[in-house]
């Protein structure tokens, strides 16, 4: 008796369209084939068969590679901007910084005499410290 498993999380299961690959595969092939074979039969006359097809190469790896690579979940697009936002974007070295909202001088109102401040003490210039 033939036995199929089935994967517990269902959400990781995708739906295969042509050839076994998703759709998104499909896509990705299809722009690098849509590079690298013009730029073989384009320069195949100018700088040999084999520099061709390892020029084909190296244009078609980057989007086969957009295709098929994930980790944890991650596409290679998403992989490279964490990347980019860990290493270039943001400090390597955080400081903890906090924003203390009684230090701050706040507007003085007048005092019943008329006077600035009503004559309580305000501030850092007029607090004791014990």
């Amino acid at each position: 008796m033939a036995y199929v498993t089935v994967p517990k999380d269902l959400s990781k299961v995708k739906n295969k369209v042509a050839f076994n690959l998703t759709r998104r595969q499909l896509v990705c092939i299809g722009i690098g084939a849509a590079i690298g074979i013009p730029a073989y039969f384009l320069t195949r006359g100018l700088i040999g068969t084999s520099n061709a097809a390892t020029l084909m190469m190296v244009l078609m790896i980057p989007e086969f590679l957009f295709a098929m690579y994930e980790k944890d979940g991650m596409h290679l697009e998403q992989v490279l901007t964490n990347i980019i936002n860990v290493r270039l974007k943001r400090p390597a070295v955080r400081r903890y910084e906090t924003v203390n909202r009684y230090e701050k001088d706040l507007p003085v109102a007048k005092g019943k005499s008329g006077k600035k401040g009503g004559g309580k003490p305000h501030g850092k210039k007029n607090r004791k410290h014990l």
